[in-house]
């Protein structure tokens, strides 16, 4: 269930930003993150770009009123908080997921939180996902211009339940969700870095997970116009715009989803059914190869943020 007790959520959200600023007095002279990162699945390298001084102030999740502890292998669960490429920024290094059990307002938590310090203008979200375009390969990347939330289009939406005013309205247009500014940056830092790693632009397909596509989920995808699925980032993305910041997506490609009809029984010579079947360990492997990518290229960005 998402449904929640709206004061209740405030006073939680309250109690995590005096947590947070508190911390900040105690380690900063001065602290005012403009950028949220959020870091997917075998892409927590980002926060080595995080300069080393003013040393990064690290919160485990446990120990912040309100949140809860991400499980998931690759997902560290911490918000470190310094300095890349001289600029403030926040990151969450590992998200939380409803398919660990949590509620859909629960695993959003974090970025009304981070919305309350005031000073936060864009999120850059990465994730690791699974290619349904034909085109797309394992370690390409895909710059987010479009989703599509089949959770929420089955009735578990991020924003169901009361609706907190002072943020956004009831009724979000998300036609606008992926900034085109933003998504320019990233053509031109991947063009100025002199990359060789494909990066499309393209529809993200959001699923609830924990489990990987069956073919016919995966050919379903594709009919409907997406070109990746994955278990994450979408009810990030809804909350953030909500709260007015402007996003950036960018997905790693860690497999090629399977879409062709399994063999027949009847077949003499089939396909073994386990070809190209996904796993989480080859997920967290190509992020580890194609991280030095997606790392230069998120520093570069907030550079100029």
């Amino acid at each position: 269930m998402n449904v929640f007790d709206l004061e209740e959520q405030r006073l939680l959200i309250g109690y995590a930003v005096e947590f947070l600023k508190h911390a900040f007095f105690e380690h900063f002279t001065r602290f005012e993150p403009r950028t949220l990162i959020i870091c997917g699945s075998g892409l927590g390298g980002i926060v080595d770009k995080v300069a080393p001084k003013p040393a990064p102030l690290v919160i485990p999740y446990e120990k912040i009123p309100g949140f809860k502890s991400s499980t998931v292998a690759g997902h560290q669960g911490k918000l470190v908080f310094g300095y890349m490429k001289g600029s403030p920024v926040v990151l969450m290094c590992g998200r939380l997921h409803y398919y660990e059990g949590h509620a859909l307002h629960e695993t959003v938590f974090p970025i009304r939180v981070v919305n309350e310090l005031k000073t936060v203008k864009h999120l850059i979200v990465t994730n690791a996902c699974g290619a349904i375009n034909p085109s797309y390969q394992t370690g390409d990347l895909m710059c987010l211009n479009d989703h599509i939330n089949m959770p929420g289009i089955a009735g578990q939406h991020p924003l169901r339940g009361p609706n907190f005013e002072e943020y956004g309205p009831r009724f979000l247009p998300l036609s606008d969700a992926y900034d085109l500014d933003l998504r320019k940056l990233l053509f031109n830092k991947r063009a100025e870095l002199g990359l060789e790693r494909p990066l499309h632009e393209g529809v993200y397909t959001y699923v609830s997970g924990p489990t990987f596509e069956t073919r016919a989920e995966a050919r379903l995808i594709r009919l409907v116009g997406g070109d990746v699925v994955g278990m994450s980032t979408v009810p990030e993305v809804i909350v953030a715009r909500h709260c007015g910041i402007r996003v950036l997506a960018l997905s790693l490609i860690t497999n090629e989803v399977v879409t062709d009809f399994p063999a027949s029984a009847m077949d003499e010579s089939p396909v073994p059914l386990d070809r190209g079947k996904a796993t989480h360990e080859e997920v967290l492997e190509a992020g580890f190869l194609a991280s030095v990518d997606v790392e230069r290229l998120v520093e570069e960005v907030v550079g100029e943020l």
